[in-house]
């Protein structure tokens, strides 16, 4: 069977990451306060800490003393070495994100938990209409220019798939305003976040599409201030290593107590005369 072919190109990718600026990583400061909120609610010591990330200074910075793993599709992690794997910023550029979330849960201990937060398909969905719609207008066609991101409903399943225990996804977006679209573009070139697609046009935008494109953004997207907004979606999920310790859900038929007992109500029977 022939591989199918990688989304990502995983060279431009590492280049756009050297290329970043870390007066530009916002996004990555407010995912570091978000999961530093989660870990104070989870309530436990973690001795053992990696960080999957593309941006290894700004992470290890945050958590200095934890290890640092880069997000190739091979990750440098240690079976069961780990209570805790953050796999942060960076699935959405993942050819195989099941793949590296089975990774991750091969590197935990039981119980042991991995938090994973990325980009999610309500992303910049601004700034991907008003492309779509001008070079539909002015060349006739479409190009990908912005990864495809998971969408929330999907995204819980990616867990499961991957094997761990009392999976949860959640959503939280971001909304950052910009002068123009031009300002907008450059501060994704400056977050490491443009195009890293592997089927990505190989010349450059003409300049009157990125200009239709602004405009339609301006006329679209504009807040009371003048400027122009910017959807920033993260999705985080939250996953257990399979633990013998863990709440487990009984089997279907296993009460011994009716839920009608439990309300103070009568139970009234169905009524499947008309099926």
């Amino acid at each position: 069977m022939d591989k199918m072919p990688n989304l990502v190109d995983r060279t431009a990718l590492a280049r756009n990451r050297v290329r970043a600026e870390p007066d530009a990583l916002f996004l990555h400061d407010a995912v570091a306060d978000e999961l530093q909120e989660r870990l104070i609610e989870v309530n436990r010591t973690f001795k053992s800490v990696a960080i999957v990330t593309g941006f290894p200074d700004f992470w290890a910075a945050r958590y200095p003393d934890a290890v640092i793993v880069d997000d190739d599709e091979t990750l440098a992690l240690q079976p069961g070495a780990h209570d805790l794997i953050v796999h942060v910023m960076c699935l959405h550029w993942a050819n195989d994100p099941v793949g590296q979330l089975v990774q991750c849960r091969h590197a935990l201990q039981p119980d042991g938990l991995m938090l994973a937060s990325f980009l999610g398909g309500q992303t910049l969905h601004e700034l991907r209409a008003s492309l779509a719609e001008a070079e539909a207008a002015i060349t006739g066609g479409l190009s990908p220019r912005i990864a495809p991101m998971g969408e929330i409903r999907d995204l819980g399943s990616l867990l499961q798939r991957a094997g761990f225990a009392l999976p949860v996804a959640d959503s939280t977006p971001m909304t950052a305003s910009y002068v123009n679209a031009f300002h907008l573009m450059h501060d994704l070139r400056k977050m490491g976040e443009n195009n890293a697609l592997a089927q990505r046009p190989k010349q450059p935008t003409p300049r009157n599409v990125l200009t239709e494109a602004a405009c339609i953004y301006a006329a679209n997207f504009r807040n009371a201030d003048n400027r122009v907004d910017a959807t920033f979606e993260v999705i985080t999920l939250t996953g257990w290593a399979p633990a013998d310790t863990q709440q487990k859900p009984l089997r279907p038929g296993s009460a011994k107590t009716r839920l009608a007992d439990a309300l103070g109500t009568e139970e009234t029977p169905l009524d499947r005369s008309n099926d």
